[in-house]
């Protein structure tokens, strides 16, 4: 179903291995951990979502190979009731890059751009905004495909009733309202902006009835 996403996997790591099985071995890593009972929102379709968005812009990236394990890597650790899944997620991606003899200097700079997705503010490597404006992608898209979104991130958080849930959810949906920009690429800021700080609002509104 993913064949473009296990491609793209699959091209990525033949730059620093001819070894098919250890690739065939993490590549199947990857989709047991994005295809996990718990998981609704973050999963291969995510990934798959987000390499769209980033092939869109490809040409302005500096260092497609590291926001390509960044990507792959983003999310591999996920936990609702966990807040050091970035930080987890940073550390294995680190094994798995040694694993492959990446540059210590890459594997700092794809930890970086995973932690940058806690917060989503601004960072002064442009590589890092257009990973992170990708991920965020999905609030700019239109009402349906945002509904959906949130619907599935609710079910990932099922073991919080709405009481708990709620006022955390609005808390993270004030935290995008009030920045002066969501998106911190012109690219994804003018494609992106308008649309995302609507259904923000909207979704809001729906908690807050």
């Amino acid at each position: 179903m993913y064949t473009e996403l296990q491609s793209t996997f699959t091209q990525l790591l033949k730059t620093y291995t001819n070894d098919t099985v250890l690739i065939d071995k993490l590549w199947y890593e990857i989709e047991q951990a994005y295809s996990g009972p718990k998981r609704y929102y973050h999963t291969l379709m995510h990934l798959n979502k987000m390499l769209e968005q980033l092939l869109l812009v490809k040409d302005k990236i500096n260092d497609w190979e590291t926001v390509l394990f960044s990507l792959f890597y983003h999310d591999i650790v996920y936990k609702a009731n966990r807040s050091d899944n970035e930080e987890q997620s940073a550390v294995l991606v680190g094994k798995r890059m040694k694993m492959l003899s990446v540059s210590e200097e890459r594997i700092l700079q794809c930890s970086r751009q995973i932690l940058a997705t806690k917060s989503h503010t601004h960072q002064a490597e442009q590589d890092t905004n257009y990973f992170t404006d990708a991920d965020l992608s999905v609030l700019g898209q239109e009402w349906s495909i945002y509904e959906q979104y949130f619907k599935q991130v609710r079910k990932e958080y099922a073991i919080y009733p709405d009481f708990l849930y709620n006022p955390g959810r609005k808390k993270v949906l004030n935290h995008f309202l009030q920045m002066d920009k969501i998106f911190k690429t012109d690219y994804f800021f003018e494609t992106l902006e308008t649309q995302a700080k609507s259904n923000l609002q909207r979704e809001l509104e729906i908690l807050e009835k």
